[in-house]
């Protein structure tokens, strides 16, 4: 049990998994498994405390959840026989100032460190939080509008990838070697909170700091804006009205072009020889087979992804670089005077190590162009549309597409001069889709099968040498199905 002192709270971090207490945010503790951990450790006085298990780090604190609302786990025994709530403390906002009070004094204490990457005055100390709400696999609380805090909610040996590298010569953040690389298109890291699990492993990333962005608007808000318009206007092409998306989609793949640029001159990069091409193809066509079992209705295309597949093996060797991994819509935000790309973590169910692989751009650029396709028909997902509707849907999509595409080509190789790699990649992606839907939202499952009908017929056309227009025909005569 570890604990340091700072703004009105007092905090302690118990590291590693406990076997009283364990469960995410949202569990539901038994109060006696908590009164138990109390005791075990003595904490039955503390004001705040972090109880981390492998799965799900879990901030907690004892007293009155300040909110008022209902943010508690479980009522507990106290002492004299006073009550104790036991509550989210991310909720908590005298104590979520610790953490900043904690990053200004570079604090350690026992196996935690505390690291400042920006001027003290930077630091909103003092600033009221909020925890924000929406789908993340992370917790974030927002200090005004000056800085926001991203607490981990999964524990993995080694550093996550948006923060830190421990090296010898000294701690190299990623972050912050990207924003000296091109700091238009990356947020200011102002410091992280990390822990030495033990076992001679790197250190573990707890939380993070970073400017916040209050005039930026979220990618997915503003294009499915534009398709709500163009939904509106049904008689329409995507290029007349009046929330036209493709001036925007050009920029953002002009700023990820930039992104890839700066990441290739701060960090190493590779060139993937037979063998590793080869690596790469088998573990596409093992997904392909795992996601065979729980969805039927890629039995339909199978043949033709993993001969997509086999193209990418025995293709140019490609190189790869570090990548942000888990790009779309909802990771950008378009600020008043450019696009700012957040999270480099990469996929949170991935290993570090998983995570911190090279890569090749294209993973990301498919990301993105799958992005497109879920925002063009998200409408038709609650609600029925017309054929004129999903000819727009489809026409929205494939211009947005080729925008994209096209500013990515401004400042970087063109991606649609790669279709082999790009086939492959996005097709890969598809398939992760299918089974996240199929597990978890099956109304939505329609979108990726609909999109690799329609990458198995471009990606056929694309190696049996047909010209471009033959195999958009192909790929709308998939679409009308």
């Amino acid at each position: 049990n570890l604990n340091f002192t700072g703004g009105n709270g007092r905090v302690g971090v118990a590291l590693g998994p406990h076997p009283h207490l364990t469960g995410h945010r949202d569990a539901v503790l038994r109060p006696q498994t908590v009164r138990r951990f109390f005791a075990d450790h003595h904490l039955r006085d503390a004001t705040g405390i972090a109880q981390i298990d492998e799965r799900h780090p879990t901030v907690i604190a004892t007293g009155r959840d300040p909110t008022g609302e209902n943010h508690g786990f479980a009522d507990v025994a106290g002492a004299q026989g006073s009550r104790l709530n036991v509550y989210d403390a991310m909720t908590g906002r005298h104590l979520t100032q610790a953490f900043l009070q904690g990053i200004v004094d570079e604090q350690s204490s026992g196996a935690l460190r505390f690291h400042l990457s920006a001027a003290p005055a930077d630091i909103p100390l003092g600033d009221t939080s909020i925890v924000l709400s929406g789908e993340q696999s992370n917790t974030s609380a927002v200090f005004g509008d000056k800085a926001i805090l991203k607490l981990f909610r999964r524990l993995d040996g080694g550093v996550n990838p948006d923060i830190v590298i421990n090296a010898a010569r000294g701690a190299i953040v990623d972050h912050e070697a990207l924003t000296d690389a091109d700091g238009s298109h990356i947020a200011r890291l102002l410091g992280y909170i990390s822990a030495d699990l033990g076992g001679g492993d790197e250190l573990a990333s707890l939380a993070m700091l970073q400017d916040f962005l209050n005039t930026g608007t979220d990618g997915w808000v503003l294009a499915t804006a534009s398709v709500r318009d163009l939904m509106a206007e049904a008689d329409l092409h995507a290029e007349e009205a009046g929330g036209d998306f493709a001036g925007e989609a050009y920029r953002l793949g002009r700023a990820t072009a930039e992104v890839h640029a700066a990441l290739s001159t701060a960090f190493p990069t590779a060139q993937l020889d037979a063998a590793q091409m080869r690596e790469r193809a088998d573990a596409m066509i093992a997904r392909l087979d795992d996601a065979l079992e729980l969805v039927a209705e890629l039995r339909d295309v199978a043949d033709a992804l993993r001969a997509s597949y086999e193209a990418l093996a025995t293709s140019e060797p490609m190189t790869v670089q570090r990548i942000h991994g888990d790009l779309h819509l909802g990771q950008v935000l378009r600020t008043v005077n450019r696009w700012v790309v957040l999270d480099f973590e990469g996929e949170p169910a991935k290993s570090i190590a998983e995570r911190r692989r090279l890569d090749s751009p294209l993973r990301d650029v498919a990301g993105m162009l799958r992005s497109f396709d879920y925002a063009a028909n998200h409408q038709a997902i609650d609600t029925s549309i017309d054929a004129q509707r999903q000819y727009r849907a489809i026409e929205w999509s494939e211009r947005n597409r080729d925008a994209f595409c096209a500013g990515y080509a401004k400042s970087g190789p063109d991606p649609r001069e790669q279709q082999t790699l790009l086939y492959a990649f996005e097709a890969d992606k598809a398939v992760y889709e299918a089974v996240y839907e199929a597990r978890n939202r099956p109304a939505w499952l329609a979108v990726p099968l609909a999109s690799l009908g329609r990458l198995a017929e471009l990606s056929t056309a694309h190696r049996s040498g047909a010209p471009a227009s033959v195999a958009r025909d192909a790929a709308d005569r998939e679409e009308s199905r």
